[in-house]
């Protein structure tokens, strides 16, 4: 490599790098003001008092702790799970108008929520009748491309079989609602698939926090295999790469991303179709910066509109 497109490299490392902190300090700025602003406005001192173990009142603990933290978290490991969904999936299938839902997890969680909410299920139990149905919606989707595709036609019957499974749930949905009590059971499901975070609690964070650093991490992992996979399916296998074993685990860490993201606070578009372009603009292609940065802009983004929410109602 001659040294002056290696002081190129370097460069591009120095801004992406940069580029980064600033993002991280972007939500860290934001993740203060959510938890201060809203119908009760709590000052900045009293945050950091309550966090660092200074006497406040009850109410500001109540507030900080039990209503606006789970929420705040909840925000950012949605948000950034959602984008980091949409990253992988954009460069898996060399396509930027592909969504965290385009294989029927979606799709298929909100179906599972419904179906819960129809039962009468507890809250956890819609919420693991949802990650089950949107974890299987992808299966039957993985099922109809391997069983009717070959070779190059894979990824083309990957992204049908995804239309088909999602257009198939959608209308499970429709006859869910149709069947549901209009006076207390269809306002519910309405409502669920209308997407909120305001049920989040610290246990939801809890549970998602495992999936989504484990999922990060192999994304990460990942990025150098999906910058090669970019090049095109031939290419990339010249150069060594098991591009089905690499499809696999995006689609397995993508789908988990977005069935989390789903069964704990309904469906919320946008975020993982617009957020990955965002980033790309931000600091370009390479998946080695694209994923982290993904991930924290979808995080701010989520939480700032879920702060325009909650001052606005």
């Amino acid at each position: 490599m001659a040294s002056s497109e290696i002081a190129v490299y370097e460069h591009e490392s120095r801004r992406a790098l940069g580029t980064l902190l600033a993002l991280l300090a972007i939500l860290l700025v934001g993740i203060v003001l959510s938890l201060a602003v809203g119908r009760y406005y709590i000052p900045v001192r009293d945050i950091g008092k309550a966090f660092l173990g200074g006497e406040v009142s009850d109410k500001i603990a109540q507030v900080l702790f039990v209503v606006r933290l789970p929420r705040v978290l909840a925000a950012v490991l949605i948000g950034g799970a959602m984008s980091l969904s949409g990253a992988a999936y954009q460069g898996m299938f060399k396509n930027p108008l592909v969504s965290p839902d385009i294989l029927g997890s979606s799709a298929g969680a909100g179906f599972g929520a419904a179906v819960g909410i129809l039962l009468s299920f507890s809250v956890a139990g819609v919420k693991t009748s949802s990650f089950v149905c949107g974890i299987l919606a992808v299966s039957l989707t993985w099922f109809i491309s391997q069983r009717f595709g070959k070779g190059s036609d894979n990824l083309f019957l990957l992204i049908l079989g995804g239309i088909i499974v999602s257009n198939l749930f959608q209308s499970l949905i429709s006859l869910v609602k149709y069947a549901a009590d209009p006076t207390d059971k269809l306002p519910a499901i309405t409502f669920w698939l209308m997407g909120s975070l305001s049920k989040a609690t610290m246990q939801d964070v809890k549970i998602m926090l495992v999936p989504f650093a484990v999922c990060t991490g192999i994304l990460i992992f990942c990025s150098g295999q999906l910058n090669i996979l970019a090049l095109g399916d031939e290419e990339a296998k010249t150069l060594g790469v098991n591009t089905v074993l690499l499809q696999g685990f995006v689609i397995v860490t993508a789908t988990v991303l977005t069935a989390f993201s789903v069964s704990f606070c309904g469906m919320i578009g946008w975020v993982g179709l617009v957020v990955p372009h965002l980033a790309r603009m931000m600091i370009g292609p390479n998946f080695k910066y694209l994923i982290p940065a993904s991930a924290l802009l979808g995080s701010s983004y989520l939480l700032i509109m879920d702060g325009f929410c909650r001052s606005g109602s």
